[in-house]
């Protein structure tokens, strides 16, 4: 698994995955952007709520649903808000994500998109569980519980 470390700013999260999946391991991954794309990150104009990743047939981790908004600014330069973008993981990761997945129910899931200290885009992604309606539920007794933990503190 990826060591934790520090972040320089998160982009945006994806709230939704942890209510709907059991996040098992995490990593950190690296994204192939244009000029324009980067720009828009750095703004704050970029959406994982309904992304999700795939390996695909050469063994190359994409995401796909990465919605990154037009950089108004960016001249002549095309720009596919939708398009599947590449992420970058080390051999090892991958072959340890491709085996994961070959049991049934597991899936990629994106977390969150940050800057690292060093100026890159990255993506931390999970391998996920989909809960089933009772696990849900509990997830929710344990965020109003906590909540009230902290109303009175």
């Amino acid at each position: 698994m990826a060591k934790k470390k520090e972040r320089d700013t998160s982009i945006t999260k994806n709230r939704r995955a942890s209510f709907e999946f059991a996040l098992e391991e995490r990593y950190e991954a690296g994204i192939v952007l244009t000029g324009p794309e980067i720009k828009s990150i750095r703004a704050k104009k970029v959406s994982i709520s309904e992304a999700y990743c795939y390996i695909d047939s050469k063994g190359i981790l994409r995401i796909k649903g990465m919605r990154i908004s037009e950089f108004k600014n960016a001249g002549y330069m095309l720009q596919n808000p939708d398009r599947e973008k590449l992420l970058l993981l080390t051999k090892n990761e991958l072959k340890k994500i491709n085996n994961k997945l070959k049991d049934q129910g597991n899936t990629i899931v994106p977390i969150e998109v940050f800057i690292s200290p060093k100026g890159f885009a990255k993506v931390e992604i999970a391998i996920a569980r989909g809960k089933k309606y009772h696990d849900k539920r509990e997830s929710l007794k344990d965020k109003d519980v906590q909540r009230e933990i902290s109303r009175y503190q």
